[in-house]
């Protein structure tokens, strides 16, 4: 399996942000990781491994980046409006840098699904419920897609428009609503087992489906954890269908 690594130092940012690429051609997904974790996270905790079989058929190829969670929502001694106006960056870092890369090699229409678990869910229905004229859809596993709990209520534009429960429900115009009315790859999924939230995502799915927004609302069963042995399972089974 073909595995690239780059890195260059993001003017969006103000720091180096290194990616890793996985496969030589194929539908591009872009993974983001958890927590405050590095752009390898899937790599050394066995996931990309599960993808294997599509990257080397040439049905995926796979691109994983750092967040900058770190910087931002865990970070205790930031304040909450730098904590936001960092997810605004990172925004512009994905659109403005990540995604032209993408498409200088999977073709100048790529549209990549977005992935990833835990706090990664949120970074990866964050990407695409903001573009989803420049994305095809997303894959998000146990998630939360309200960030208010990170900002002590700290309010403005910046906490509005990367907070998925709100800016979502409030949709009301002529173009990115009706773009999303007619998305045909939104995976929401979530366990029910330790450290699972079950509710966070059904919450979320309650928004997407009062707006009218096609989705995939699944919840697993009460032995699914919050933990890596059951996203190695859940990607992979949701990227099947995808490629079905």
């Amino acid at each position: 399996m073909r595995r690239d690594t780059t890195s260059w130092f993001s003017h969006n940012l103000g720091m180096d942000m290194p990616l890793v690429a996985y496969g030589e051609k194929g539908f591009p997904l872009l993974m983001f990781p958890t927590a405050a974790a590095d752009f390898l996270e899937y790599e050394r905790f066995l996931l990309v491994d599960t993808l294997k079989p599509f990257i080397e058929a040439g049905k995926l190829r796979a691109y994983s980046i750092n967040s900058v969670n770190r910087y931002s929502l865990l970070n205790e001694q930031a304040s909450p409006q730098w904590k936001a106006e960092l997810l605004t960056r990172y925004d512009r870092y994905i659109m403005e840098e990540v995604l032209p890369l993408i498409r200088s090699e999977c073709g100048q229409d790529a549209q990549p699904l977005t992935t990833g678990a835990s706090l990664g869910a949120f970074l990866a229905a964050n990407c695409y419920f903001k573009h989803p004229d420049q994305f095809r859809g997303t894959i998000a596993m146990s998630g939360s897609y309200d960030i208010r709990s990170y900002l002590r209520n700290y309010a403005d534009d910046n906490v509005y428009f990367n907070n998925p429960i709100e800016y979502v429900q409030n949709l009301n115009d002529d173009y990115f609503l009706p773009t999303l009315q007619m998305a045909d790859s939104i995976v929401v999924v979530t366990g029910q087992g330790a450290f699972e939230a079950p509710e966070r995502t059904k919450q979320f799915c309650g928004v997407l489906a009062q707006k009218g927004i096609p989705h995939l609302c699944e919840v697993w069963g009460k032995d699914v954890n919050h933990d890596w042995d059951w996203w190695r399972k859940m990607l992979p089974f949701y990227l099947g269908r995808f490629f079905e």
